[in-house]
C-alpha cells in the first residue's frame, strides 16, 4: 500500500508540472534571460575570459622568484674518479642534489608592463561578455516582437474572418428576402475566402516567427513556446534628448565602448612590453647542491647518506647581466609591429565609436519616427472605422456595391496592422534608446519560475 501511494503522488506530481509546463507564458525579460544564459556564444566568451584571467596569473608569475628543485642517480662502470681524486677501475654510484632560484630584477618593465595589459586584457573580457550578452538580449527581443505582431496579426484576422462570415450569412437572408441578388452573395462569399487564406497565412507566419524565437532562445524544439502580451507603462512620446549627449554619456558604460578603449590601452601596453625588450636585463640568481657517492663493490669505506649530504654542502649566488646587442631584427621588428598594431587599435576604437554615435542617431530618429506612425495610425484607424460603418449601414439600404464594403473592410484591417506596427515598431527602439542611455535590457526576472 506504501508504494502504490508514493506511486501515485510521483505520478501526480509530474501531471501537474507537465500541466503547469504548458501553461506557462514567458515574459520579454524571461525570454531575453533564457536565450543569454543558454546561449553558445556566451559560453564562448567564459571560457575566452578563463584564458585571459590565466595569462594575467601567468603574467603575475614571471617577476616572481623561479625556483626549481633536481636530483638524479647514476651509476658508473669501469674507471672512476674516487674520492681522493685517484681512479680506479670499479663500479660507483652518485646521487647529487641541486636547489636553484632566480628572479629578475629590471627588464626594462617589460614584465610590469606586461601584468598590466593581461590586467586591461581581463577587463575587456568582461565588457565583451556583456556586449555579447547585451546583443543576444537585442536579438531575442526582436523575434519576441515579431512573434507577438504574428499573434496579434493572427487575432486581427480572426475578427476579419468573423465579420465576413457574418456578412454572408446576413446577405444570404437578404437574398431570401429578394433585397439583394446572387452578386451581392459571391461577393461577400470571395471575401470571406480572402479572409480565410489571410488568417491560415497569418498563423503560418506565426508558426516561423516561433521557430525564429526558439532558435534565438537556443529554447528546446521538442516543447512549445508560448509569450505574453507586452505592454510598455511608458507614455509613448518621443524622446527629448539630442543623439550627441546620448553617445557622450553612454562612452562611460556602454560595453561596445568600454572593451574598443580597453583593446586599445592593451595594444598600447604590448607596444611598452616591447620596447621594454631592448633594454638590459638584470638577473639574480642563487642554488644549493650537495652530493652522495659510494663504491659499489665495498673497496673504499664511505660516509653515512645524511653525513655526506651535511659535508658536501655547497652554495652559491650571483648576478646576471644580459645585453641584447643583434638577434635577427627580433626585437626591433617586434617594436614596430607593437607600434603599428598600437596605431591599428586606435583607429578601431574611433570607428567603433563613430559607428556608435550613428547607431544611437538612427535609434533616437526612428523611435520619434514610429511616434508620429503611431498617431498617425491610430486616426487612420479611427476615420477607417467610422466610414466603414457608414458603407456598412450604406449597403443595407442599397446605396453601395458590395465590392465597395469589401474595400472598406480591407481599409479598416490595413489601417489596424499600421497601427499594431508602429506600436511594436516603437517600443523595440524605444528599449534600444533606453539602453544607449543606461538601462539594460533585462529589468528583472523571478528566478522562482
Amino acid at each position: 500500500m506504501k508504494y502504490i501511494f508514493i506511486t501515485f503522488f510521483i505520478l501526480i506530481h509530474f501531471s501537474i508540472s507537465d500541466i503547469l509546463a504548458q501553461e506557462k507564458k514567458w515574459t520579454l525579460d524571461e525570454c531575453m534571460q533564457y536565450a543569454v544564459d543558454n546561449s553558445p556564444r556566451k559560453g564562448k566568451q567564459d571560457e575566452q575570459n578563463s584564458i585571459y584571467h590565466q595569462n594575467y596569473l601567468e603574467a603575475i608569475g614571471r617577476v616572481l622568484p623561479s625556483i626549481n628543485a633536481s636530483t638524479s642517480a647514476s651509476f658508473n662502470f669501469g674507471r672512476s674518479l674516487n674520492e681522493d681524486n685517484t681512479y680506479s677501475d670499479a663500479n660507483s654510484f652518485s646521487n647529487p642534489y641541486n636547489l636553484t632560484g632566480s628572479m629578475t630584477l629590471f627588464d626594462g618593465l617589460a614584465n610590469i608592463n606586461r601584468i598590466k595589459m593581461q590586467k586591461v586584457n581581463k577587463l575587456m573580457g568582461k565588457e565583451q561578455l556583456q556586449e555579447i550578452k547585451d546583443l543576444i538580449a537585442y536579438e531575442t527581443m526582436e523575434a519576441f516582437f515579431n512573434v507577438l505582431y504574428y499573434k496579434q496579426m493572427v487575432e486581427l484576422a480572426e475578427e476579419q474572418l468573423k465579420h465576413s462570415m457574418e456578412n454572408v450569412h446576413q446577405v444570404k437572408r437578404m437574398e431570401e428576402l429578394g433585397v439583394k441578388g446572387f452578386p451581392d452573395v459571391a461577393e461577400m462569399q470571395a471575401k470571406e475566402a480572402e479572409d480565410k487564406y489571410n488568417l491560415t497565412r497569418q498563423k503560418n507566419m506565426l508558426v516561423i516567427a516561433l521557430i525564429v524565437l526558439k532558435e534565438k532562445m537556443n529554447f528546446p524544439i521538442d516543447e512549445d513556446l508560448d509569450i505574453e502580451d507586452y505592454r510598455s507603462e511608458s507614455i509613448i512620446a518621443k524622446t527629448e534628448e539630442m543623439p550627441i549627449d546620448i553617445f557622450k554619456n553612454s562612452q562611460s558604460f556602454l560595453p561596445k565602448a568600454l572593451a574598443a578603449e580597453s583593446s586599445m590601452k592593451s595594444y598600447e601596453l604590448a607596444y611598452k612590453t616591447s620596447k621594454g625588450n631592448l633594454f638590459p636585463t638584470i638577473s639574480l640568481g642563487a642554488g644549493y647542491s650537495t652530493n652522495f657517492y659510494r663504491m659499489m663493490d665495498g673497496s673504499v669505506d664511505y660516509a653515512p647518506f645524511k653525513e655526506q649530504l651535511k659535508n658536501k654542502r655547497g652554495h652559491y649566488i650571483g648576478f646576471t647581466l644580459s645585453i641584447p646587442l643583434f638577434n635577427g631584427f627580433s626585437r626591433t621588428a617586434s617594436v614596430k609591429r607593437s607600434r603599428s598594431q598600437m596605431i591599428m587599435a586606435r583607429y578601431e576604437r574611433d570607428e567603433t565609436l563613430r559607428a556608435l554615435y550613428s547607431e544611437i542617431e538612427q535609434a533616437v530618429a526612428d523611435m520619434n519616427g514610429q511616434v508620429d506612425e503611431y498617431y498617425q495610425a491610430r486616426k487612420q484607424v479611427e476615420a477607417m472605422s467610422v466610414a466603414h460603418d457608414v458603407n456598412d449601414r450604406k449597403y443595407k439600404e442599397g446605396l453601395v456595391s458590395a465590392l465597395e464594403l469589401h474595400t472598406s473592410a480591407n481599409r479598416v484591417f490595413q489601417a489596424k496592422v499600421e497601427e499594431l506596427n508602429s506600436l511594436l515598431k516603437f517600443y523595440l527602439k524605444q528599449k534600444l534608446v533606453n539602453y544607449y542611455k543606461g538601462e539594460p535590457y533585462i529589468q528583472s526576472v523571478d528566478s522562482s519560475q
